[in-house]
């Protein structure tokens, strides 16, 4: 026969012989003898030399039964008792539709060849132990595969607002911050600079080579917070970051987060120009006169841009010595511009109740007439005149100390230029009259002209900077009719 040519014609033989054969031919043996492998489903064979085992009570006996027998090659136990068959095993057919009723077959094998119960099971538990693995190691895979995305996009993202912050921290564009990123970079506003009408501003450091120091201001009205919508406070903003000057404080960003609105500018290390012009240092002044005049210049130059450099008209309407801040040059840069724009009907209401602001006021936001931006001029020269004397013009008398209006600051420098009297008189005494004259006289002749009551009788800023400039000359102004007024009340008083 010739099993593996596919020659079938003679049957199958054993892949190895039995064990009980080696040994009747002194042969060696291995795996301890025979065994029998279970074929269910299989028709008994029909040789005739199959013998009943009367002794065999049960199949294990029947199958010792047929190991006493090196000729015995099958044993079958069931309905029909214990069956041992001997010689070639013939005429086996494998039944497919109905096995009922069957017994079962063991054929005799090499140990070799039949697989063992323990064997099996080990080979079961392989399974179960590689299939388990198999899974566990595709869920690690996976897992692996879905962190590395996440710390792959936290990556890019926290790169994307290094980046982000590094444009704003180098001067790129307006930038949207969020909100964490505002409060990390002022440490948690810990560092307040100060408070004005529309609330308080804190020191804060954007990251980035350098770390440049920016000022966060937190909007905020007498009431609370504002109420202005975060789509209106948007876009205000966009308008307002695209307006840049040299002597307008740079908006680098802004944030809107929840009810909160913030505003991101440039940091000025020199303050104000109210703490260097009004601070009392050993009685020294802190500016002297050419440093002042270069400040009330450049002041003059930022406001103009806005009234006439923007696409729009911007009216600053809240012109004061707080709101010109000084950089490390001291240079002046005028700040808080478009605040009317993005307050809305707040900046009205705060701007003419909050103590400090008033006396820069034009007369037009009492009466009711529309403001223009004349009323910048007006109050641009109520800073002039603070500049030249050093001092506040505003002052508060009670009903007893009237006669002391004949003191009130823009009234004298009235008198003093329309009389064409010294003007050094109204220098700021610790500069000891250490001023040039001529600019003096300029200063003091625009600052009167600024403060007109007729708005139609001030300059226009252009007119203003090219007077201090020196590119046109200027008359002498005549008394505003309100300082004017003050004066003949002062006079009666006396009488």
């Amino acid at each position: 026969m010739d099993w593996e040519v596919g020659d079938h014609s003679h049957g199958c033989r054993r892949n190895n012989p039995l064990q009980c054969e080696l040994r009747s031919t002194n042969r060696s043996t291995v795996n301890g003898g025979d065994a029998f492998l279970l074929a269910s489903g299989i028709s008994l064979p029909r040789n005739s030399t199959s013998s009943p085992a009367a002794q065999a009570s049960s199949a294990r006996d029947c199958g010792l039964a047929c190991l006493k027998s090196c000729n015995c090659t099958a044993y079958s136990y069931g309905s029909s008792g214990c069956v041992l068959w001997y010689g070639g095993l013939l005429n086996l057919q494998r039944l497919v539709d109905d096995t009922s009723g069957m017994d079962d077959l063991y054929i005799r094998l090499s140990a070799m060849d039949v697989p063992s119960s323990s064997s099996e099971g080990r080979r079961n538990r392989t399974i179960v132990f590689v299939s388990i693995a198999a899974a566990v190691s595709s869920i690690l895979a996976l897992s692996a595969i879905v962190l590395s995305m996440l710390v792959r996009m936290f990556r890019r993202r926290k790169q994307r607002r290094m980046t982000f912050m590094q444009a704003a921290s180098e001067g790129g564009n307006l930038v949207a911050f969020e909100y964490s990123d505002v409060r990390r970079a002022t440490n948690n506003f810990s560092e307040k600079l100060g408070a004005g009408s529309f609330g308080s501003v804190y020191k804060g450091t954007l990251p980035g080579v350098g770390g440049a120091a920016v000022a966060v201001k937190k909007l905020e009205v007498a009431g609370g917070l504002l109420c202005v919508g975060d789509k209106q406070f948007r876009n205000e903003v966009r308008t307002i970051g695209v307006i840049q000057h040299v002597n307008l404080v740079r908006l680098r960003g802004f944030c809107s987060h929840g009810a909160d609105r913030l505003l991101v500018y440039d940091h000025m290390p020199n303050g104000s120009l109210d703490k260097a012009l009004f601070a009392v240092r050993g009685g020294s002044p802190s500016l002297s006169w050419r440093a002042r005049f270069q400040i009330a210049l450049g002041a003059a130059r930022g406001l103009l841009y806005l009234h006439e450099g923007c696409r729009d008209c911007i009216i600053h309407c809240d012109v004061k010595p707080e709101n010109i801040l000084l950089d490390g040059d001291m240079a002046p840069k005028v700040a808080d511009f478009g605040m009317a724009k993005l307050l809305a009907r707040d900046f009205s209401r705060v701007l003419t109740t909050v103590r400090g602001t008033i006396g820069y006021l034009a007369p037009e936001w009492i009466s009711g007439v529309p403001i223009t931006a004349k009323a910048d001029v007006y109050s641009y020269g109520m800073v002039l005149l603070e500049i030249i004397s050093g001092k506040r013009n505003a002052r508060s008398w009670t009903a007893d100390e009237e006669q002391r209006m004949s003191d009130y600051f823009p009234l004298v420098a009235a008198r003093k230029v329309s009389g064409g009297e010294a003007l050094v008189e109204l220098l700021d005494e610790r500069l000891d009259g250490d001023v040039d004259e001529r600019e003096l006289d300029i200063a003091c002749r625009v600052a009167c002209w600024c403060v007109q009551d007729d708005e139609a009788r001030r300059p226009t800023m252009e007119q203003v900077v090219q007077a201090l400039e020196g590119v046109v000359a200027v008359g002498v102004p005549p008394i505003p009719t309100s300082l004017h007024a003050l004066s003949e009340n002062a006079g009666a008083v006396g009488v």
